[in-house]
């Protein structure tokens, strides 16, 4: 949804949004959610820090005059400038970053994480943070402490490798200690981690607020994506750590967290936050700009759009694939989305797989479109077969273009189907492939789910109810009102939030 041209209004908030490896950087659901509240929102200034992989890339969206600015925090490009600390400077780091990685090891010890790691942004500040990572003396210091015996991580006797490999993550980890943070207006994170990060610094600094919307939940995502990484066990405790204090932190400071579905609500409050700061609010689409899609394939065929990332399984939805063919020999599988950089080997993997099963001649990987709308027309069915999600886009537009559906029971996909939709388990090719033949083979279901789908979103998940509740939260956490408008307190917020669809 695009806005009338028109200055951000004088007593409208300034609102930093903060991301990591999406908007505006790249395509995909989050980052077509930030260009909808951006687009939706001209009365009000927006600026961007993002977190990304080298600093090199390019603007992959097109930003309207209200984006103020765009700063990046590359966590792989070249190392930040400075110079490492030396004499009592060198010890005084030390000793922070030996309790820094206590608090991330030795839960007695958590209580230190908030202190040292606004402690740590301060070496950032002074340039002093990534060189000192970079030295002998912080290897050293994690070398002999993880080997505590009263430490989990000793009993895996960890090498000097391990300290290497776990302290140069860290050191891009930390990277976006040296943001330069907000000391006006609203801090927005778009995701927790990495991203959150800029809006705590302004938080501890300044007194900044920050919103927090989580589409997937980070945390969750870093343990599954570490399941598969090639650390050995004290890395992984170690960064996981990291990950899982900083979430709990990010929880404790926000002002308001506005998760997109019920799932992350309790991800949310397990993790810390008051149930009274959370605050559900959907993520929309504009009905009219995903209109029903039209006449089906003539050739049966079920059709996929996301980004080519482990993360959406695959690897299910071919194998799924596979048992469909033995009983629809002429069905076809077509993948719409792009291969991030360093994805190359899985969608090799996934190729592989296909050729393996037989089906390589019916399994096409489209690349990105043009029109996403042609990705949901292609398919007689639409199929989701992710292993973690927040509330997909790919999905409730899909659903507005009348498509039936086929998805994993992950994040907010039920409460996003209803009973619009088959639903299978994650990681279940037999019970993905049965919900796939079932719609394939009955046209009449598949037409009266895509028609009920349709009716959901226009209910339910509308753009402009995601943009007039975020409007109204801004507003809110900025202090500032309009005239014509009766102050909305965020006590207030759970009507305001049924009004756009969300479950309190």
């Amino acid at each position: 949804m695009h806005g009338p041209l028109a200055a951000p209004a004088a007593d409208a908030p300034s609102v930093t949004l903060l991301t990591e490896g999406t908007y505006p950087h790249s395509h995909g659901g989050v980052s077509v959610w930030c260009d909808q509240l951006v687009q939706g929102m001209p009365d009000i200034s927006f600026r961007i820090i993002a977190v990304t992989g080298t600093g090199r890339e390019e603007l992959a969206w097109q930003l309207p005059h209200h984006v103020k600015g765009v700063d990046t925090l590359p966590l792989w490009g070249p190392a930040p400038a400075g110079r490492a600390p030396r004499g009592r400077h060198l010890r005084a780091f030390l000793t922070c970053y030996e309790q820094f990685l206590l608090a991330l090891l030795d839960p007695r010890h958590e209580h230190d994480f908030a202190r040292t790691f606004y402690r740590l942004a301060d070496h950032a500040a002074e340039g002093t943070l990534i060189p000192a990572l970079r030295g002998e003396a912080a290897v050293r210091t994690l070398a002999r402490l993880w080997k505590r015996p009263s430490l989990a991580t000793a009993g895996a006797r960890p090498t000097l490798r391990d300290a290497l490999t776990a302290t140069d993550l860290l050191e891009h980890a930390l990277r976006p200690l040296a943001a330069n943070a907000p000391a006006e207006g609203i801090t927005h994170a778009v995701s927790g981690g990495l991203a959150a990060v800029p809006g705590l610094l302004a938080h501890h600094r300044h007194g900044t607020p920050l919103l927090l919307t989580e589409h997937g939940i980070y945390l969750r995502e870093r343990y599954l994506g570490f399941r598969t990484e090639p650390y050995r066990w004290p890395v992984k405790a170690l960064m996981l750590g990291l990950f899982r204090l900083l979430a709990e932190e990010t929880y404790r400071v926000a002002a308001l967290v506005t998760p997109g579905n019920r799932y992350n609500r309790r991800w949310e409050e397990h993790g810390g936050t008051p149930p009274d700061r959370i605050r559900t609010v959907y993520n929309g689409v504009d009905p009219a700009a995903f209109p029903p899609a039209g006449p089906e394939p003539g050739v049966p065929t079920l059709s996929w759009a996301g980004r080519v990332d482990p993360i959406k399984g695959l690897e299910t939805l071919i194998r799924a694939f596979a048992l469909v063919r033995e009983e629809i020999p002429e069905a076809r599988l077509r993948l719409f989305g792009g291969t991030p950089r360093g994805g190359e080997g899985y969608r090799t993997a996934c190729e592989n797989l296909a050729a393996e099963l037989g089906a390589a001649d019916a399994v096409t990987f489209e690349g990105r479109v043009e029109d996403i709308r042609d990705a949901y027309a292609a398919g007689n069915v639409v199929m989701l077969s992710s292993i973690s999600e927040g509330f997909p886009f790919t999905l409730i537009e899909a659903m507005s273009c009348g498509r039936a559906t086929v998805s994993t029971d992950v994040g907010g996909v039920s409460e996003a189907v209803g009973d619009t939709g088959l639903v299978v388990p994650p990681r279940d090719p037999r019970s993905m492939a049965d919900a796939a033949l079932k719609l394939l083979k009955d046209d009449r279901l598949r037409a009266d789910m895509g028609e009920k789908a349709r009716l959901r979103v226009i209910e339910q998940f509308t753009l402009r109810q995601t943009i007039s509740a975020f409007r109204e939260i801004y507003h809110d956490l900025a202090g500032t009102r309009r005239a014509a408008e009766a102050p909305i307190s965020v006590r207030d917020l759970p009507a305001m939030a049924l009004a756009a669809g969300g479950a309190g």
